[in-house]
């Protein structure tokens, strides 16, 4: 499926717990550009926060979302192949507590029960980065990044290790793969991968936000 380009001027409500019925229309079109199989623009593109601009990538932050998804679509692979039938500690707390969180999901290509990758944070317009305080050169901003949901530190260890062996697999290099937790305790992985002429740096570290 080809990708559409978006205009900048489009409005979108990104708060997906009850997005506002003029930016329906808008948010069903990102939700149908499909980057990967299992991975719509919506999706890396959401927010919470309801911002002027919308949160609309241009099509250079498309690209670079573009990037991510086979390292995304790996990830759930390997994922699902070592680890699905198995319980994580918390999960059933940390379900209780997200299950009116979770986004709309692409619906996988064959059907199937395998356990979806969640994008938490992808692109964000510097409107949106300065209103959830992110860093002044944060790869959100161009695309490059996505923060991954997860359900305790456990998930958040298995999804580096296989992200690490992936790039080792593959004789690629990643920008940031990040464990971070905040105040509340919960944590998520942060990965960005940049194009090649802008040098990855294959930084990976364990932060407390």
């Amino acid at each position: 499926m080809e990708n559409r380009v978006f205009n900048k001027q489009t409005k979108l409500s990104e708060h997906l717990a009850s997005p506002s019925e003029a930016s329906l229309g808008h948010l069903s079109e990102l939700n149908g550009s499909r980057l990967s199989p299992h991975f719509t623009l919506g999706e890396l593109c959401k927010t919470s926060v309801n911002s002027l601009d919308g949160n609309i990538p241009g099509q250079e932050e498309i690209e670079n979302l573009k990037r991510l998804c086979p390292w995304l679509e790996e990830l759930r692979k390997r994922y699902n192949e070592r680890y699905n039938s198995l319980p994580l500690q918390g999960e059933m707390e940390e379900v209780t507590n997200q299950q009116n969180e979770r986004p709309p999901l692409a619906p996988p290509v064959g059907g199937g029960n395998e356990e979806p990758i969640i994008i938490s944070s992808g692109y964000r317009s510097p409107e949106v980065n300065r209103c959830v305080g992110g860093a002044h050169s944060s790869n959100h901003l161009t695309g490059c990044a996505v923060d991954i949901r997860c359900v305790g530190v456990e998930q958040a260890i298995r999804y580096a290790a296989i992200l690490l062996d992936t790039a080792d697999d593959w004789k690629q290099d990643f920008d940031e793969l990040l464990i971070e937790r905040n105040r509340k305790g919960r944590y998520w992985v942060h990965f960005a991968v940049r194009p090649p002429h802008e040098g990855n740096r294959r930084k990976v570290m364990m932060v407390s936000t």
